[in-house]
């Protein structure tokens, strides 16, 4: 299936600025996104070769252009309408961290007129709360919790487990009561693939949820929170 890896090697970009799916560094990365990379090489019979970044962005800009061949990125309109994606394989929960003493104390409380949420520039709940928000608006950043700090914002919004490490070691910020959205992360390549590989694609991911692989995979890398997904 040489229409997936037309180099020979198949290029996967990885983003490490997610530590839910990928930790390390970009010499030797670890985590889901990189063992499900790894199986779908062996499956091919070809070397895979990682090009990691910062920010899901990045990543997704990496599958425009041609440098990669498969990704590993939340599902999204935006993304959708260049990148075959597969069902997810892991559920994320999306929140927000607030000030201590803020009044903000629902998801919905945070959608009004004067709040302004920090947010990573391009990454999936950025684009989910730029189609969402009816009244806050957003503020954009190399990080939402940066930003957020930084401008003395009314919000952040991220994923849960690197926020919940950030209101820990800064007592003075707290999480919003319940998740904003639930980030389906999922196996993308371009649309210009055949219809055959990206099958392929969707029923291996479909077989190492179902076999236990994600479920063991988020287990070795110390990922309790994250949630495999149900079957397509």
């Amino acid at each position: 299936m040489n229409d997936l890896a037309p180099t020979g090697v198949l290029r996967v970009s990885i983003n490490l600025g997610n530590p839910v799916l990928a930790q390390a560094t970009a010499a030797e990365p670890t985590g889901v996104t990189v063992d499900i990379a790894r199986e779908l090489g062996r499956r091919l019979d070809v070397p895979v070769e990682f090009l990691c970044f910062d920010a899901a962005k990045k990543s997704f800009e990496s599958m425009k252009s041609g440098q990669s061949d498969i990704c590993f990125l939340a599902i999204e309109p935006a993304r959708a309408a260049e990148v075959a994606f597969t069902a997810p394989y892991v559920l994320i929960e999306g929140v927000f961290a607030v000030p201590v003493d803020s009044e903000l104390k629902t998801v919905s409380d945070v959608d009004r007129e004067g709040v302004r949420i920090g947010v990573k520039e391009g990454s999936a709940y950025d684009l989910y709360l730029t189609r969402t928000l009816q009244n806050a608006s957003i503020v954009r950043g190399s990080e939402g919790t940066t930003v957020f700090v930084e401008q003395d914002l009314e919000a952040a919004a991220g994923i849960r487990q690197p926020l919940t490490e950030f209101v820990t070691a800064y007592p003075e910020y707290r999480l919003v009561e319940g998740a904003f959205m639930q980030i389906q992360q999922a196996v993308g390549t371009t649309k210009t693939r055949s219809a055959q590989s990206v099958e392929f694609l969707r029923a291996v991911v479909e077989e190492l949820k179902a076999n236990g692989f994600v479920a063991e995979s988020l287990r070795r890398s110390n990922q309790p929170g994250a949630q495999v997904a149900p079957p397509a």
